[in-house]
């Protein structure tokens, strides 16, 4: 084996500093002997093929290192045989409950299983993971897939707790290893058997390990020895050495109760015939020394503790050396009488010792007041620590309250400890003050600040401490301690303090709660404007959970008061802003209120600056809320008013009712008020603000219903003022409808009978039983007697069957029973049952209240009236005009068959050429019946006649079914529907500012109006625009669009107005000072006189020509303001200066920062050279004369004062040795200059090609070597091994 060099430190630091020379003459050989190999110098890691057994692999840097690692995964396979198999089903291998269990073992523990089929059917189960997870799993698998058996086995009773173990570890040890369940009787069960589950194998495994450990019990013993406690120390010896050589040569355990256990037992456990034997050696000492003999000396009570040493050591010290024990008296105990007790020539010295030890220690004190105390302990201790490292023995006891200091130790230490605590009281109490101020404890934690910020500010600027009491202490003083200057400064800074909070003043302002999140404002953005304008004043708002209202300001007098009157300020503009007012309109009104895409209501909110919120579509709700201030809310109010009034024949009246009656004509949550307006057609009845005294009521509708509103009213009024009685009955919701039957029928005659008003709950209510009856008593009493008897016979539930024709079935059944479902809603929840589809039976059974029976069933046969008496009627009406009447949704036609009662089919939708686009596929044609896209489809067949042209076609024609006259009203609904166009001449070159940007001006109108709007195309030239719409909406629109026009002409002759120029010469020099920093002036003139200002172009031939464009009138104001800059920029000089260029940079300061400064002191100008200046060092400053003299003197002071620093930095870098020279690098570390570095060269390396012998280290200078990225390198001849070079 040849040799291998190794790199070491020392040749790596020789390789790179070049310090081994290179031999004259020596031969190329001789220098790759001198280079390690690669190798050596980067040893390889160690393979892992294994090598044969008796070689040595070579050993390397890497192997010493390496150790063998162990697996932590294990694996083992259990088998389970065909016979105590739980699950047998062979066919269901892999499936079933088997396969569950084995998934939810592999969850529970994290071990894997696989299981395999033998050929006897048995099964077995590899599980592999780590060791505690693989027994889990065993002993899982054998309880859970295995069948299992029990057996018994008996023990002693004392052998039981060994079975168990420690803490029942060698109890769950057993059970895994054995894989079983084991169950021990309870320690008051008398049963000495112990119950083993599990299975045939686990059986025997655990009954052989008990009764093994049961066994190995057997062989031991247990003794019990009473001897007195006083020949205890006697047996276990000095430091309990006797006792353990006494089990460590029988081999038994002797437990002797420890001093401080009142038991003169001593328990020997073991082998048999060890226990003998150790019984035996204790009984032995015992005899030797009972009869030993005793004396008793007095010592100091004080001084037991150091006859006993820490933890009995000097007791123990002293058997050792003398053979004899000292026995103490208890602490509790008031003896101070200690008695040795040995053999009687050993007992001098003994004595000697215990009054050695009782004297070795001295207590004494040392005087120094309480307060003194932490001063002298020092921060966590630091001065105490001195001394007690010094004198580690000797205990310093401080006691809160005492002016005293208790030293113990040793006497020799004591002198020195106690000279040296009197030293440090002596220079504490000349140097140290303290000083007690008495502060109302109302203001302690003011004092104290946040976070303990005012009283930590005051201790670190005076150096003292001041201790303030607890808040339950209830104390006015507050004790400062320290340096006398220091407390007497933090005294009268802290009475200066208490002083201006006793002139502080706290004052509760009353603020709604609804108004605290306002002020506070989003992330508390707005009340810290108000911290910061009142930053004396505390302003604590209450918790939102506690529902006050009192907002709690603290601070200086005038401060709360000014802050008092901003803050009410605030609120009185939220009240003024907070005003709300609820305005009815019809629901189906919102939809215009909105607008398209929101456009009034954004429209009417930007204009009158309100909040309007309208209720959610499936809200039952009609009242519009808008908030604002009082009078933009009215203004907002007549608005929404106005829209309603001019798309709805709706009266106001105004009627007059004593505002004391008002609440009670409201009744419990609006109840009254909305049973009239809810009876009358949904009128809108508005009362005056409570308190107002107002006796004015607004109601708003339909004429015929606000008419009849107020008759209702009225006659409420006076029955309120003479005599009003109220009472409450209960019925079952779905008798609310027949109770009040179809258009308030059933309700009207109780009514108009009784003269009483019946009010129903509403939907939101909580009580939907409740039916409320206002009146007189008398009417009250007969109108709550008839309705009682009502509920009473709809209690009474019946079943009646009538005969409907099977052809009508159908009716009743569609729309997944949309007309049974009314029928039971209207008449108090009747079900009525239908045969079924094919069983050709014309029975339909009703069943419920008799009443609502009987009702339903007349109403019923009124359907089927009607369905007899249907016709069917053709409407021609072209197929253009249809998506038009159907209405958005089909909104139109829903209405008209709702409001007719009839049924309407629109043809097949046919396309083709100029009939509306291009033909659409047949598969999506659809029929539209009432409104609805998923009606019924009509096949239409193609004729095979030629077609008449007298006979309509087939797509125009609309079917409607129903009675004759309902149908004939229908088709006069729909003929109204039917768009008309008219025609509006608007000049052509307004065309296009009506259409607006990308359409959006004419889309605005068309929603507006509800109107097509068409515009001719540009190339027709045309002036007619043709309007298409319903007749009503026509002319609106027609209005609507001359007044657009109107504006749009308005609009031309103000923009010829606007397009006035005029031009100014001003000398190219001055644009740059008109324009001004960032454009900031000209951007001034531009806004303040609404003109724009164009300055010339780079290559513009009249670069001294400004055009100002806008009114006449306003052009001239800002050619003057032009004007003005430039004859003060002329008045201004040039002067060039000579500034050294070595202060340039620091005239113009960071970020031009100082340049800036001067030309704002100065109000001049300066421009300095640009690199590359004929003359670097001129600089010229522009402004008013006397202001650039100004500027100069001050430049010329700065260059004086930079150029002194200049020269003296400049002197400084002559001493400094140059970057390029002799450098640290290039000395080694012994001072010595370093020769040139060769580099670091391996041979062998894997980069070397076989053929290329060791060179030189890479020349850092060569281009080849290391190239520059983008420059050009001449192609090299060798080869890699890398590849070739890509550059």
């Amino acid at each position: 084996m040849s040799s291998v060099a190794v790199l070491t430190q020392e040749s790596f630091n020789e390789h790179r500093s070049g310090l081994v020379a290179e031999k004259a003459g020596g031969s190329s050989a001789a220098g790759e002997e001198e280079a390690p190999a690669y190798k050596d110098a980067f040893p390889p890691l160690p393979e892992k093929a294994a090598s044969p057994e008796g070689t040595q692999e070579p050993a390397n840097a890497w192997t010493s290192k390496i150790r063998p690692l162990k697996s932590s995964v294990i694996t083992q396979v259990f088998h389970v045989p065909l016979e105590e198999r739980k699950y047998k089903d062979i066919n269901q291998f892999g499936e079933g409950d088997q396969a569950k269990v084995c998934v939810d073992i592999m969850h529970k523990t994290g071990a894997h299983l696989e299981l395999s089929m033998a050929k006897d059917q048995g099964l077995s189960i590899m599980v592999s993971g780590k060791l505690d997870a693989v027994m889990k799993a065993r002993k899982e698998i054998v309880s859970r897939l295995q069948t299992q058996a029990s057996a018994t086995v008996a023990i002693p009773k004392e052998h039981h707790r060994f079975v168990i173990g420690k803490n029942g570890e060698k109890l769950q040890e057993l059970e895994l290893k054995t894989a079983t369940k084991i169950q021990i009787p309870r320690p008051d069960d008398p049963s000495n058997h112990i119950k083993i589950s599990g299975t045939k194998e686990g059986l025997e495994k655990a009954k052989h390990e008990i009764l093994l450990i049961s066994a190995e019990q057997d062989k031991r013993a247990v003794e019990r020895v009473n001897i007195d406690k006083v020949f205890h120390p006697f047996i276990t010896g000095a430091y309990n050495k006797l006792v353990a050589d006494m089990m460590q040569e029988t081999g038994a355990r002797i437990n002797v109760p420890p001093p401080s256990v009142n038991k003169t037992e001593i328990v020997i456990t073991g082998e048999k015939e060890q226990v003998a034997l150790a019984v035996a050696m204790i009984k032995k000492i015992y005899e030797e020394k009972k009869n030993a003999t005793t004396i008793a000396v007095e010592v100091k009570k004080s001084q037991h503790k150091y006859v006993i040493g820490p933890k009995g050591n000097t007791l123990q010290e002293i058997l050792e050396k003398t053979g004899v024990s000292v026995e103490i008296p208890p602490p509790d105990s008031s003896s101070e009488t200690v008695i040795l007790r040995g053999e009687p020539d050993r007992l001098g010295q003994a004595l000697t010792e215990v009054y050695a030890k009782a004297n070795s220690y001295t207590v004494s004190s040392v005087d120094a007041p309480s307060w003194l105390h932490r001063f002298i302990i020092g921060k966590k201790g630091q001065n105490l620590a001195k001394i007690t490292q010094q004198m580690p023995k000797v205990h310093i006891e401080f006691t809160e309250g005492e002016d005293k200091i208790t030293l113990e130790g040793p006497t020799k230490d004591m002198q020195m400890v106690q000279s040296q605590m009197e030293a440090i009281v002596t220079d504490l109490v000349s140097r140290m003050d303290y000083m007690e101020i008495s502060v109302d404890p109302r203001f302690h934690r003011h004092l104290i600040g946040k976070g303990g910020a005012n009283i930590n500010r005051i201790k670190d600027l005076h150096k003292v401490s001041v201790r303030i009491p607890p808040d339950n202490e209830k104390s006015h003083l507050i004790r400062i301690e320290g340096d006398p200057q220091g407390v007497q400064e933090a005294s009268k800074e802290l009475l200066e303090l208490a002083s201006r909070m006793e002139n502080e003043r706290t004052k509760d302002l009353l603020i709604e709660q609804r108004f605290h999140r306002a002020i506070i404002g989003q992330k508390g953005e707005k009340i810290k404007d108000v911290r910061d304008k009142f930053p004396e004043v505390i302003i604590n708002f209450p918790d939102p959970a506690a529902k006050s209202d009192v907002v709690q300001l603290r601070g200086p007098r005038n401060e709360v008061e000014k802050c008092s009157k901003f803050m009410d300020k605030m609120v009185a503009d939220m009240v003024e802003n907070g005003f709300s007012v609820s305005v009815p309109i019809f629901k189906q009104f919102h939809k215009n209120i909105i607008g398209k895409g929101g456009a009034n209501i954004k429209k009417i909110r930007e204009e009158t600056n309100t909040r309007i919120d309208l209720p959610a579509e499936n809200s039952n709700s009609e009242m519009i809320i808008i908030t604002g201030k009082k009078e933009n809310c009215e203004a907002a109010r007549v608005r929404i008013l106005a829209i309603q009034k001019e798309l709805a024949n709706i009266t106001e009246m105004e009627v007059s009712i004593p505002s004391k009656l008002h609440n009670s004509l409201i009744g419990s949550k609006g109840r009254f008020v909305r049973s009239i307006m809810e009876e009358c057609g949904g009128v809108h009845i508005h009362f005056p603000t409570e308190g107002s005294g107002v006796d004015t009521v607004t109601i708003r509708g339909p004429a015929e219903e606000v008419e009849k509103a107020k008759k209702q009213l009225l006659s409420l009024a006076q029955e309120k003022q003479t005599k009003s009685h109220t009472a409450e009955l209960k019925a079952k919701p779905e008798y609310h409808k027949f109770l009040i039957g179809k258009g308030g029928g059933n309700i009207r005659k109780v009514r108009d009978s009784t003269g009483a008003r019946i009010i129903f709950p509403t939907a939101d209510e909580e009580d939907q039983e409740l039916i409320t009856v206002v009146g007189t008593e008398e009417a009250v009493r007969e109108a709550q007697k008839e309705l009682e008897e009502l509920i009473k016979s709809l209690d009474n539930v019946v079943e009646d069957v009538m005969n409907v024709e099977p052809k009508h079935h159908r009716y009743f059944v569609a729309r997944r029973g949309q007309v049974l479902r009314d029928i039971a809603e209207e008449y108090g929840g009747v079900m009525v049952s239908f045969p079924r589809s094919g069983a050709n039976s014309d029975k339909v059974t009703l069943k419920g209240a008799k009443d609502c029976v009987e009702a339903a069933k007349k109403r019923m046969l009124e359907i089927i009236e009607d369905l007899d008496a249907q016709v069917t009627i053709e409407c021609v009406i072209p197929q253009r005009f249809h998506r038009s009447i159907m209405g958005p949704k089909g909104s139109r036609i829903q209405a008209i068959t709702r409001d007719h009662n009839v049924q309407i089919k629109f043809p097949e939708r046919v396309d083709g050429p100029g009939k509306g686009g291009p033909a659409a596929p047949l598969a999506e044609a659809a029929v539209q019946e009432n409104g609805e896209a998923n009606g019924e489809v009509l096949v239409v067949e193609e004729p095979t006649t030629p077609v008449d042209p007298a006979v309509p076609k087939k797509c125009d024609v609309i079917v409607l079914s129903g009675r004759k006259e309902r149908c004939e009203a229908a088709v006069e609904a729909l003929q109204a529907l039917v768009p008309v166009t008219t025609e509006v001449e608007v000049p052509f070159e307004l065309h296009r500012y009506i259409i607006g940007q990308k359409g959006s001006g004419i889309r605005k109108m068309m929603d507006e109006f509800e109107v097509n709007i068409q515009v001719p195309a540009p190339e027709l030239q045309s002036d007619i625009i043709s309007i298409t719409g319903l007749a009503n909406h026509l002319d609106r629109a027609k209005e609507g669009l001359l007044e657009r026009v109107k504006e749009l002409t308005a609009e031309q002759e103000d923009r010829s107005l606007r397009s006035f120029k005029l031009t100014i010469t001003v000398d190219p020099k001055y644009h740059p000072k008109i324009i001004g920093r960032k454009g900031a002036i000209i951007t001034n003139i531009r806004t303040e006189h609404d003109v724009n200002i164009q300055f010339p172009d780079k290559n513009d031939d009249n670069q001294d020509q400004i055009t100002i464009t806008g009114y006449e009138h306003k052009a001239t104001a800002a050619k003057d303001a032009i004007q003005a800059i430039v004859d003060e920029l002329e008045e201004m000089i040039s002067e060039d200066i000579t500034l050294d260029a070595r202060v340039h940079a620091r005239i113009i300061g960071a970020r031009g920062k100082g340049i800036r400064k001067i030309m704002d002191e100065f109000k001049v100008d300066l421009r300095f050279p640009q690199p590359g200046a004929a003359d670097p060092n001129q600089v010229s400053v522009t402004g008013r004369p006397e202001l650039v003299d100004e500027a100069i003197d001050h430049l010329l002071n700065l260059e004086e004062e930079y150029m002194a620093d200049v020269i003296e930095n400049e002197s400084k870098m002559t001493y400094m040795k140059p970057l390029g020279d002799r450098g640290a690098s290039s000395m080694d570390d012994g001072g010595r200059e370093r020769g040139p570095s060769k580099g670091f060269v391996v041979r062998e390396a894997p980069w070397q090609t076989g053929s290329e012998k060791v060179r030189e280290a890479p020349d850092m200078s060569s281009s080849e070597d290391f190239p520059s990225f983008g420059a050009p390198v001449a192609a090299a001849n060798k080869a890699s091994p890398w590849g070739p070079k890509r550059f």
